[in-house]
C-alpha cells in the first residue's frame, strides 16, 4: 500500500488537469474542486492510520534506492500536517463558493487551490532537500497568482512584496542546498542525518544551517523577516487569506522543525538559545503590533506572526514536550487562525468594512456568530478549556521543566496581550452599538460561509475538551523527531 503515499500529490495534479479542461463550467469546477480535496483528506486520514498502525511509511519513486532516488516519507508529523492540509483546503473551498467571484471560480480559483495544496502536500511528504525546494516553488507560483486574483492595486502592491521576499528566501534556500551538497555529497534527509551525526567536522555545516534558517524564517514570517506578511495577506479575497494563514507559514515552520531535529543538530549551545530568542522576539513584536491595529485583517495578520513564535519556542526547547507542544500548537493555530479570518469575512459581508471603528452591534443581531467568534478568538488567546490553552500549557510546562524562565514568561505575557486584541475586536465589532444613524438590515448568512466556521469552532472545542489523545499523538511525533533512528532506518533500508 506504499503507493498510496503518492496520492496527496497525484490527486491535486489530476484535479488540476480536469479542472483546466472543464474551466468554462462553474458547476463542474465546484463539484470537481470539492471532490478532489475531499479525496485528499480521505487519503491523509488513511495514511495517518497506516503510520499509527504499521510505523513510518516510505516509497522510493522509480525504485531507485535511497539516497539516490526521490524519497517520499510519511511519519506522524507528516501525516498530521497532511490531514490539516486536506481539512483546511476543503473547508476554505466550501467557504469560497458564495464568496469568490463567479468568473474566478470558472477560470482559476479551484485549479490554483489544488496547485497550492499539491505544493503543500509535496513539502510534507518529501524526504529530499532539493525536492522540498521544488515544492516551495510550486507553492510560491500558485499563491502569487491567487494573491493577485482581482487585479486591484492593493493586491498587486502586496503581491510584489510577497513574491520579492519569497524569491529571496528561495535564493538562500538554493545556496544552502549547494553548500550542503558540496560538504556532504547527499541531499537525502535520512542520509544527511547519518553523515552529519557521524562527522567529526559537522560544526562546519553551521553556514549551511544558517542559510536554511533564514530561508525558513522568511517563509514562516519569523522576526525580523515578517514584514511582508501583514503587507500582503489583507489584500486578496478573505477565503484566500484564510487558506494562506492556515497553511503557508506552517509549511515553513514544518521545514524548520524537520531540519533542526533530523540533521542540523550540531552545536546546540548556539542554535537552541538563538531559536528561543527569535521565538520570543517574534511573539512580542507580532502581538504588540497587532494590538495597535484597527483593521480586523491586519490584527489577525500580525497575530499569525506572534503565534509562529510559540512554535519556534517549542523547537528551541528541544524536548519531547517542547517539540510535541509546538506541533499541538501548530494544529490548534491552523484551526483557530483560519476560523478567525473566515469570521472576519462574514463580518465584512454584514457590515461592508473591516474597520473596527465603523462596525458595531453584531452581538444583538447575530448571537450565534458571536458565539463562534468567542470560541475562535478565545482559543487563539489560550482561554481554558479551548485548544490554545492546552497548547500554551504544554509549551509553558516544557519551558519551566527546561528552566527557560524568560521565554516562558514571554509566552504568558503574549497570551495576555493576545486576549486584549481579541477583546478589542469583541468590544468594537460585537458589543458596542453601530456607529452613526444608519443600521444595516439583518441578512441571512449563506450555509457555505457558516458551515466551515462551525466545523473549525468544533475542532477548537474538541482539541481542548478531548486533549489527551491528541497530546499523545503530538508527543509521539515529538519523540520520532528527537529520536530519528526509525525514520533513518525506514528510508535507508535496502
Amino acid at each position: 500500500m506504499t503507493q498510496t503515499i503518492l496520492l496527496p500529490i497525484l490527486l491535486p495534479l489530476i484535479s488540476i488537469i480536469v479542472l483546466l479542461v472543464l474551466r468554462g463550467s462553474k458547476l463542474l469546477q465546484q463539484v470537481i474542486g470539492l471532490s478532489g480535496i475531499a479525496l485528499q483528506l480521505g487519503v491523509a486520514l488513511f495514511l495517518f492510520h497506516e503510520v499509527n498502525t504499521h510505523g513510518i511509511q516510505v516509497i522510493q519513486v522509480g525504485n531507485w534506492p535511497a539516497p539516490y532516488g526521490i524519497t517520499l516519507v510519511v511519519d506522524t508529523l507528516s501525516a498530521i500536517m497532511l490531514i490539516m492540509s486536506g481539512l483546511i483546503g476543503l473547508l476554505v473551498a466550501i467557504y469560497a463558493l458564495p464568496t469568490i467571484d463567479d468568473r474566478f471560480q470558472r477560470l482559476s480559483f479551484f485549479p490554483l487551490s489544488h496547485a497550492l495544496l499539491m505544493g503543500v502536500n509535496g513539502a510534507f511528504l518529501t524526504g529530499d532537500v532539493f525536492n522540498l525546494y521544488v515544492w516551495f516553488e510550486v507553492m510560491i507560483l500558485s499563491s502569487f497568482v491567487l494573491l493577485t486574483m482581482g487585479g486591484k492595486s492593493k493586491q498587486l502592491d502586496g503581491a510584489i512584496k510577497y513574491v520579492t521576499m519569497n524569491l529571496i528566501s528561495s535564493l538562500l534556500f538554493l545556496a544552502g542546498i549547494g553548500l550542503l551538497y558540496g560538504k556532504t555529497g547527499t541531499l537525502n534527509m535520512a542520509d544527511l542525518a547519518v553523515k552529519i551525526r557521524e562527522s567529526d567536522e559537522s560544526i562546519l555545516l553551521n553556514s549551511s544551517a544558517m542559510l536554511f534558517f533564514v530561508a525558513f524564517s522568511i517563509k514562516s514570517a519569523v522576526f525580523p523577516f515578517f514584514f511582508w506578511l501583514p503587507a500582503s495577506y489583507h489584500t486578496p479575497p478573505i477565503a484566500i487569506t484564510a487558506l494562506f494563514s492556515g497553511l503557508l507559514t506552517k509549511v515553513g515552520m514544518y521545514a524548520m522543525i524537520r531540519f533542526f531535529t533530523l540533521f542540523f543538530v550540531q552545536n546546540p549551545d548556539f542554535w537552541h538559545p538563538l531559536l528561543l530568542i527569535v521565538g520570543g522576539t517574534t511573539m512580542i513584536v507580532g502581538v504588540l503590533t497587532a494590538a495597535s491595529q484597527y483593521d480586523v485583517r491586519k490584527i489577525l495578520s500580525f497575530h499569525i506572526i506572534s503565534q509562529i513564535g510559540y512554535m519556534v519556542m517549542g523547537l528551541g526547547l528541544f524536548t519531547v514536550m517542547g517539540v510535541g507542544g509546538a506541533i499541538f500548537y501548530m494544529v490548534h493555530n491552523i484551526l483557530a487562525k483560519t476560523n478567525t479570518f473566515l469570521i472576519s469575512g462574514i463580518i465584512y459581508k454584514i457590515k461592508g468594512t473591516y474597520q473596527l471603528k465603523a462596525i458595531g452591534g453584531l452581538y444583538k443581531n447575530y448571537p450565534f456568530l458571536t458565539l463562534l467568534f468567542l470560541i475562535a478568538s478565545c482559543g487563539l488567546a489560550g482561554v481554558p478549556p479551548l485548544s490554545g490553552f492546552v497548547g500554551k500549557l504544554l509549551l509553558i510546562t516544557a519551558g519551566f521543566e527546561n528552566q527557560n524562565y524568560v521565554i516562558t514568561a514571554v509566552a504568558i505575557f503574549v497570551g495576555l496581550i493576545t486576549l486584549f486584541s481579541m477583546v478589542k475586536i469583541w468590544n468594537e465589532a460585537f458589543w458596542k452599538k453601530q456607529p452613526g444613524d444608519y443600521v444595516a438590515p439583518k441578512i441571512d448568512l449563506p450555509f457555505g460561509m457558516m458551515f466551515p466556521v462551525v466545523m473549525l469552532a468544533l475542532g477548537t472545542l474538541a482539541m481542548g475538551l478531548i486533549a489527551e489523545p491528541l497530546i499523545q499523538i503530538t508527543a509521539k511525533a515529538g519523540t520520532e523527531l528527537l529520536n530519528p533512528e526509525e525514520y533513518i532506518r525506514s528510508v535507508l533500508k535496502p
